[in-house]
């Protein structure tokens, strides 16, 4: 059976042969040395750039969708029954208010539909993920969508009554009527948006505008994506590499200083070429959330954007005024880095370049899940249990083929089980990400055991946190297995280039999106060169440009322009905030093991409690520094072990 691998090395004598499978290729090499045969396994799982077929790779490596739907014709009875639902549920319309019986039954049918629909998008998208080029499994997809878009109109009236219906009503029923108990969070949810809902006419006015909201940002990938001229540039290699935005990320990271300033130089003037361009679709984005915070009544466009989270501002400033008062840690890492590349200044071009001696980590996925699962001990043997389940219960797709979607993700379904898709290649980085998934899969299986479907979902404010923390413990463990000194700097340079790019990187964003909407707020206009005039100030900021920490060119001051996250909604800092809660709880259970049950328990709450409630019944107070210290210190204790390695290399 072809296995796809192409120009895989073959061997001579009783070495496998091209056309192997994985399973046969064990066979072919049992009496050969196990070191080669340790050898072939890493070759097998360390080339994603090599075509792979889905049906050459084994089923333990795939996961089972038959344990959402037996087959897809059992999908397509199961679309059918729910379409015919759907329009069931506009007959509660004006009868929410008659009674706690109805209420309950209103929600119960709205819920039900929810949950089944749910299900059918998840296995819809799964399918379609496998193999992006199944015309079957896309027409799956986009029937799965038009689906729920049916159900969303049917059921737009639902918010807006139970609003209407008043706090002290809903607080009625629930008493009237105990199976509605399990829904008080959600209703609490709903409720909390009764200042900020207009009148039924006016709500339909604001609807019809919000659907201008995306425009700003499809202009914006549309240019950048696919009408903007990309340059080409001659690397010192004699290669000609064109920099389009992947080209950017891959090519910015290479060896030679030459190469890199070639590479910046050239992506960066790109896109000042149409700084005024991009600085109008980032003012048109902008106008669209002051719209809504002018019409919904919040006291600003970032109190709005926080509001779905139910994350106070508060928050938001706190994590901007802790990266800054800590930017000298930011600074000791950056002399760190100047230091071990050799250099008189470093630059922002310098910043990507790998500063670390590359070591031979490869794993089989086998090898991945049993370092995991040692790994997250500290968590206890039942969460490690469950945590194998989904490599023995193939909730796993894991190696990557032909077609698949790229990159990886954790999903689920509710009564079923978490699934999760990764692109394994056998590096240490995909360990981290088997980690970082199961995290969040693991978060998901806890909340779908102990919470009902209305409270098993969890907000995005928290969602980090599990996969965060989980990579925390992998990287503790792996330091635990090894006092190889290039390791031990791989180990911990990596963990660093995270917490820059996360912590500091991220917030940069933050503040940046921040400081846009109060322009805009004010009044003031958003052109492309005042907007690259506040994130030149910022960045030379962060990065210590006056201090000679890192010189930072003033054509870099366009990088907004680069980053698409500004056309979502106040979203980036979150990234921040679950590395900080992370560090701190990971730190609070090495210090006390007993406190991974307070950690558990967090994640079997699903929102059952806002999220911020959530993070502080597990000891983490996200109003204060204390997060953001606990990682500003194991970000020092790193930095103290790497200026102690390099020092005695």
């Amino acid at each position: 059976m072809p296995t796809g691998l192409g120009s895989r090395p073959t061997f001579s004598c009783s070495h496998p042969r091209a056309e192997d499978s994985p399973k046969e290729l064990h066979c072919a090499i049992k009496s050969m040395d196990r070191r080669m045969i340790k050898f072939l396994e890493v070759l097998l799982f360390a080339l994603p750039s090599l075509a792979v077929e889905r049906s050459d790779i084994p089923d333990k490596y795939k996961w089972d969708t038959t344990q959402l739907y037996a087959t897809d014709a059992a999908w397509a009875k199961k679309r059918d029954e729910i379409a015919g639902r759907i329009p069931k549920l506009g007959a509660y319309q004006g009868h929410l208010g008659e009674s706690a019986v109805k209420f309950y039954e209103a929600l119960s049918s709205l819920l039900q539909v929810d949950e089944d629909l749910s299900q059918l998008s998840t296995y819809a998208n799964m399918r379609t993920d496998e193999d992006t080029r199944a015309g079957a499994a896309r027409e799956m997809k986009q029937s799965a969508e038009d689906l729920t878009a049916k159900f969303a109109s049917a059921t737009s009236f639902y918010r807006p009554e139970i609003i209407a219906l008043g706090a002290e009503k809903v607080k009625a029923f629930v008493a009237a009527e105990p199976k509605l108990k399990p829904y008080q969070p959600w209703l609490d949810d709903i409720l909390r948006y009764a200042p900020h809902t207009l009148s039924a006419p006016e709500e339909k006015v604001a609807s019809l505008a919000s659907m201008m909201e995306p425009g700003a940002g499809n202009a914006y990938s549309t240019l950048k994506d696919s009408e903007l001229p990309w340059p080409e540039v001659v690397l010192s290699s004699g290669g000609k590499v064109r920099l389009d935005s992947q080209g950017y990320t891959r090519y910015r990271a290479v060896a030679d200083r030459a190469d890199r300033d070639r590479v910046f130089k050239a992506f960066f003037s790109s896109l000042k070429q149409f700084e005024r361009t991009f600085g109008s679709t980032l003012d048109a984005h902008v106008k669209t959330h002051v719209f809504n915070k002018e019409v919904h009544k919040f006291g600003s466009a970032l109190d709005a954007g926080l509001f779905d989270a139910d994350v106070p501002s508060a928050v938001y400033k706190q994590l901007i005024d802790d990266v800054h008062k800590n930017l000298p840690t930011l600074h000791r890492y950056l002399k760190l880095r100047r230091r071990m590349m050799g250099l008189d200044q470093l630059r922002y071009e310098d910043l990507y370049a790998s500063i670390i001696k590359k070591v031979d980590l490869h794993y089989t996925p086998e090898e991945a899940r049993d370092i995991v699962l040692k790994a997250v001990a500290p968590l206890g043997p039942e969460y490690q249990k469950d945590m194998k389940r989904a490599f023995d219960e193939r909730w796993m797709d894991i190696m990557p083929t032909t077609g698949k979607r790229s990159g990886a993700y954790s999903t689920g379904a509710y009564g079923v089980h978490p699934y999760q898709l990764e692109n394994f290649n056998g590096l240490y980085e995909s360990v981290s990400t088997t980690a970082h998934e199961l995290g969040h899969s693991m978060h998901t299986l806890l909340s779908y055991k102990h919470q009902p479907y209305v409270t098993s979902n969890y907000k995005i404010f928290v969602a980090e946190v599990a996969s965060t923390l989980n990579e925390n413990l992998l990287l503790h463990y792996m330091l635990s297995q090894t006092q190889d000194k290039d390791t031990r700097l791989f180990l911990l340079g990596t963990y660093l280039d995270s917490l820059r790019t996360t912590l500091f990187r991220q917030t940069l964003f933050a503040e940046f999106e921040w400081r846009v909407h109060e322009m805009s707020e004010r009044g003031e206009p958003l052109t492309g060169e005042k907007l690259t005039e506040l994130y030149r100030k910022l960045l030379k900021g962060y990065y210590g440009d006056e201090g000679g920490v890192c010189k930072v060119d003033d054509l870099y001051g366009i990088e907004w322009a680069y980053i698409p996250h500004f056309y979502f909604n106040f979203y980036v800092y979150q990234y921040a905030t679950s590395q900080t809660a992370s560090a701190q709880l990971a730190s609070m259970i090495r210090a006390n093991p007993k406190h991974a049950g307070v950690y558990l328990n967090m994640l079997s709450s699903g929102s059952s409690k806002p999220p911020l409630k959530l993070l502080m019944d597990a000891g983490v107070d996200m109003t204060t520094s204390a997060p953001f210290n606990a990682a500003i210190q194991e970000m020092n204790a790193v930095l103290d072990e790497m200026e102690k390695l390099v020092g005695s290399k």
